[in-house]
């Protein structure tokens, strides 16, 4: 199972949301890449990284970062305001190499389906981001009446491999991350699902790997306050790499 350390962009800073609330924000670090290499010190091989403000549809220059963070040799896994071809190719070019798709993946499938064909299987990723067992879009600010397991096995049929799943509560609040939820959308849709959301305990990580269906878990909040360390979560998870 792959430990994915949480990069949040938002005007050029690391910081993260609690829900996913831009007015409540806290900045860990004014360096993106600097973050970056710190956790490519401790161990990892994945950073997810978020464009806040491609989420809330603000201008930014965030794609710049990107391709700074890319410069010291992480894979990247990224999303947050991908709704076009355009925007999806930009990504790829700044050397992102699994682009994640939220919002589009609701309102226009057909255009995912084509992004896992222009771009290959292991290169896309949908956004399942639920609120009270929704999937919420536009950054969050939108509840629609799907629910992740009904998307992910729609996206499945589209072709697509990989998801990632957020229980949004529970989002940069170290309240622990939804494990059955998790694991059940797992067995649900069979797509190779990526907890994330909350993680702030190593139980909680080891109990995502033994379930055997979880394939990575992206931490925040838990490793830049101290809960636990990367080198802890990545013995958690045996380091499984076949997310």
């Amino acid at each position: 199972m792959i430990i994915y350390p949480a990069l949040d962009l938002r005007g050029g800073f690391v910081v993260r949301l609690r829900e996913g609330d831009p007015q409540q924000q806290v900045i860990f670090n004014s360096d993106p890449p600097e973050a970056a290499r710190r956790w490519l010190d401790e161990g990892a091989d994945w950073l997810h990284v978020v464009n806040l403000d491609g989420a809330f549809a603000e201008a930014n220059d965030n794609l710049s970062v990107l391709g700074r963070i890319a410069a010291t040799g992480a894979k990247l896994q990224f999303g947050g305001g991908l709704r076009s071809f355009e925007q999806m190719q930009r990504a790829i070019n700044c050397g992102v190499n699994r682009i994640v798709l939220g919002t589009v993946a609701l309102k226009d499938p057909e255009l995912v389906g084509e992004a896992v064909r222009r771009f290959g299987v292991e290169s896309v990723c949908v956004a399942l981001d639920a609120r009270d067992g929704r999937i919420a879009t536009h950054g969050w600010q939108q509840v629609s009446e799907s629910s992740p397991a009904e998307l992910g096995r729609a996206m499945a049929q589209t072709g697509v491999k990989h998801a990632l799943f957020t229980d949004i509560s529970r989002d940069g609040q170290l309240s622990g991350v939804n494990v059955a939820a998790t694991v059940q959308l797992a067995r649900d849709t069979g797509l190779k699902v990526i907890a994330s959301g909350g993680v702030s305990r190593l139980e909680e990580i080891s109990a995502l790997e033994a379930s055997g269906l979880v394939a990575g878990a992206v931490i925040g909040m838990a490793l830049y306050r101290g809960e636990i360390s990367l080198a802890d979560a990545l013995k958690a998870a045996r380091n499984r790499s076949d997310a």
